[in-house]
């Protein structure tokens, strides 16, 4: 029987570790927080000291049942959850559950990287838990319960049950409605730019292309067409020569290597992954991976930080990899150290890096997934580079003069690659390297203007967040930290207040609503400045400064007069600037079952409501609604005619008698588009049975229509309907992985079809929740998506 017992986050860290350990250590897992807060009430005492009410979560019971068994045998216990404030928390909550008796034997141990050294390491290293850090992670979750729960349910009554207020997330959609708002306002200003190209010394092999810059010494600002042809008219008369030729070299700095947030962005430049997608894959190369004749290992340190810090080990090694592949010549001449900045960083771990350079993406390619590949890939480099010597360049920069006005052109040539030989940054792949100029030129030179190209040009507006700038802004801010990156910004995807086009992040029309009721309404609570004092303020709780209570009893200072005026008056203006076509008054958004639209000021008097859609420059424009089509079918419930309504989830067949009559039909239509009713269609069901050859038959459920065989209760046969090219009906026939296990339960998983399309569920429900993505592969089966 194992003497010590080892209690892990995760379960695939769990076995790895447990490899390394070897016999006289049990390694179990927790499978994330074992306890929290209640789901269905507040669960805060707010008079006694924000005291949480924290419970089991569901299904973990016999979890911690199996945890508690193995405490009563084992001579030491290890705590090793992740090492940050999440697990810090969780190796508290799983201490006190473990009873005072095992006391004694618990310790706290920390795995910065899932190797056998840094495995060692850490149970050789053995300390007390650090309440102060576990505190500062309570702190955080009653702030968010307090603003989530008590903000939360005033955005139910003007828009729809179930809308949520985050404390973070909130200040994020803030910043990303601010900047719609500041593209719509922005007005574009004409500008004029004039290139030259010059012949210099009557030579065809010497031209060089420049851009007007000055007059008389200072900037030149051409406005609009008249100026530049008046500007032409000048250059035309003037005769050129070069008047000044600057050289000198610069260096381009090699990269710092990643810290989380640096990592999100890079990812999202270089790979177009999202920062949820990016840290999920950057979690499994952390917890380990299976390297075959080599055994399991992780490959990356600790994926929460923002360090760029790392060990004299670590730099050692790579100092060796890059004079074995380099050369001496291609090593960095020193330390390097992060710029300084507003926000306080968090040095208890080093930068994320690979745990062994010689690891080479190539060597562990294999056994990784495409995606984990181009991660790791993406991490290795980086490290790789961060300790290269810097880029050198020559730079030009030359002057032509003519009259009074002053032409300049720069460009540079790369005289030593250092870091770019293995690296380049995603944002400056996407640039483009100045013009190089490859010639010698001498002050004084004659320059024959051989012709001028003006361009018209207007000033842009602001350019829409991406998900690596929004992590940027934020981070810069000091809102949220290294670990909340990737929830912020999946929170506000899901909630749909925020969507996605063309990798930019825009507000929906409900996340504008969203945001204009919870920014008027509490207009200090989701501010920049106040969100970013209370993460200095959960910094100093993990550092032992401050008290985690004394942070919460002065924000609820602050917070609860604004909630209690809320409470009593929880509105905005969300008045258009438009007439209502019927009775002349005013227009205001309102929210339904269906979403946003436009409505008369003066309901109920007027009940004229229309669609909207946004215009460019943020204006509302009115959209006439879809007439129904007429099919000619007689409602079965009324008689009134079945027409095709148009909806949020596409067209249905209804009654036109809506809301008196509520019937709906399923319908297909055929090769020449006319409507037919499915129930009616069971003779033409030519598909024979495929459990049994037998007829089927169009069935009726509380879901719907389904197709069934009609030897039931003999052949119990039943599937979806699908529909070919011409109309015709048949069964949905899918091909399903029937060995599919659920990881939490061991229970069989079962294909199940929601709102939002298939995915794989535990077929212990309610007991056992979990349930899984699909994929379908190569040969049409529909198995999970690992």
């Amino acid at each position: 029987m194992a003497k010590n017992l080892v209690i892990v986050e995760s379960p695939a860290k769990a076995k790895t570790i447990e490899k390394y350990l070897g016999r006289s250590y049990k390694v179990l897992a927790s499978v994330g927080h074992v306890k929290d807060l209640p789901s269905n009430k507040l669960g805060v005492d707010i008079e006694n000291g924000f005291q949480p009410e924290y419970i089991t979560i569901r299904g973990k019971k016999k979890v911690l049942d199996d945890l508690k068994k193995e405490a009563q045998t084992a001579e030491k216990i290890f705590l090793a959850p992740d090492p940050d404030r999440e697990g810090e928390a969780i190796a508290w909550h799983i201490a006190g559950e473990l009873g005072k008796k095992n006391m004694e034997k618990v310790k706290r141990v920390y795995f910065n990287e899932i190797t056998k050294k840094g495995i060692h390491e850490g149970i050789e290293n053995p300390v007390d838990i650090n309440m102060d850090m576990a505190m500062a992670q309570q702190s955080r979750r009653v702030l968010d319960r307090l603003v989530g729960y008590l903000v939360s349910p005033l955005l139910w009554k003007p828009l729809k049950f179930g809308l949520s207020a985050g404390r973070v997330q909130s200040v994020a959609l803030r910043l990303i409605c601010e900047r719609e708002e500041e593209i719509e306002k922005f007005k574009p200003e004409e500008y004029w730019t004039i290139d030259g190209m010059f012949l210099l010394d009557n030579d065809e092999n010497r031209k060089l292309k420049a851009r007007l810059e000055k007059k008389d010494g200072k900037k030149i600002k051409v406005g609009k067409k008249e100026e530049a042809d008046k500007v032409l008219s000048d250059l035309r008369k003037a005769s050129f020569s070069v008047t000044d030729v600057a050289r000198k070299t610069v260096m381009q700095k090699a990269p710092l290597p990643f810290s989380t947030s640096m990592l999100q962005q890079e990812a999202s430049r270089k790979l177009g992954y999202s920062a949820k997608r990016t840290m999920v894959n950057a979690q499994k190369l952390y917890e380990g991976m299976d390297l075959g004749a080599q055994g399991p290992a992780g490959l990356i340190t600790y994926m929460r930080t923002d360090s760029v810090r790392i060990s004299d080990e670590a730099a050692k090694e790579a100092a060796d990899y890059i004079k074995k592949e380099f050369g001496s010549d291609f090593l960095t001449k020193g330390v390097r150290k992060a710029k300084e900045t507003k926000v306080k960083t968090q040095d208890a771990h080093e930068a994320i890096r690979p745990t062994s350079v010689e690891r080479t993406p190539e060597s562990v390619e294999k056994f990784l997934t495409a995606e984990q590949y181009k991660l790791y890939k993406l991490i290795w480099e980086r490290f790789v580079a961060s300790q290269m010597a810097d880029a050198e360049y020559d730079q030009s920069t030359i002057t032509i003069t003519g009259g009074a006005y002053e032409f300049k052109t720069q460009g540079k040539i790369l005289k030593f690659p250092g870091f770019r030989k293995l690296y380049i940054e995603g944002d400056e792949e996407a640039q483009k390297d100045a013009e190089a100029i490859l010639f010698d030129i001498k002050e004084n030179t004659p320059a024959k203007a051989e012709s001028f190209d003006p361009k018209q040009n207007f000033t842009q507006p602001p350019a829409r967040y991406t998900e690596a700038s929004i992590i940027k802004t934020l981070e810069q801010e000091g809102i949220g930290r290294p670990s909340t990156y990737a929830s912020i910004i999946s929170t506000i995807q899901e909630r749909e207040y925020v969507e996605t086009a063309e990798k930019k992040l825009r507000p929906t029309e409900l996340g504008r609503i969203v945001n204009r009721l919870l920014v008027s309404n509490f207009p200090s609570i989701f501010e920049i400045k106040f969100t970013a004092g209370l993460e200095t303020d959960l910094d100093k709780v993990a550092e032992g400064a401050v008290k985690w209570d004394e942070v919460l009893d002065e924000f609820f200072r602050s917070f609860k007069p604004v909630l209690d005026v809320a409470e009593k008056q929880f509105s905005v203006n969300l008045t258009l600037d438009s007439e209502c076509p019927k009775c002349g008054g005013g227009l205001v958004i309102k929210y339904g079952k269906n979403g946003s639209f436009a409505a008369c000021s003066k309901y109920p008097e007027c009940d004229f409501s229309s669609d909207y859609e946004r215009q460019e420059d943020g204006s509302i424009k009115l959209i006439e609604k879809p007439k129904n089509e007429s099919t000619g079918i007689e409602c079965d419930k009324c008689g009134k005619e079945m027409v095709i309504k148009k909806s949020r989830f596409g067209e249905m067949l209804a009654c036109s008698g809506y809301p008196e009559c509520k019937n709906i039909k399923q319908y297909v239509r055929d090769e020449e588009g006319k409507v037919k009713l499915v129930e009616e269609m069971t003779a033409e069901i030519s598909t024979p049975c495929p459990k049994c050859g037998g007829k089927l038959a169009v069935k009726k459920g509380r879901r719907g229509n389904f197709i069934a065989c009609s030897g039931y209760p003999e052949c119990s046969f039943t599937a979806n309907i699908t529909t070919d090219a011409k109309g015709n009906i048949s069964p949905e026939i899918l091909k399903v992985d029937e060995n599919v296990k659920c990881e939490k339960c061991g229970s069989p998983m079962a294909l199940k079809k929601g709102p939002r399309g298939r995915f794989f569920a535990c077929t212990a429900y309610p007991k056992c929740k979990n349930a899984k993505p699909i994929q379908t592969l190569e040969d049409g089966t529909i198995t999970v998506k690992e």
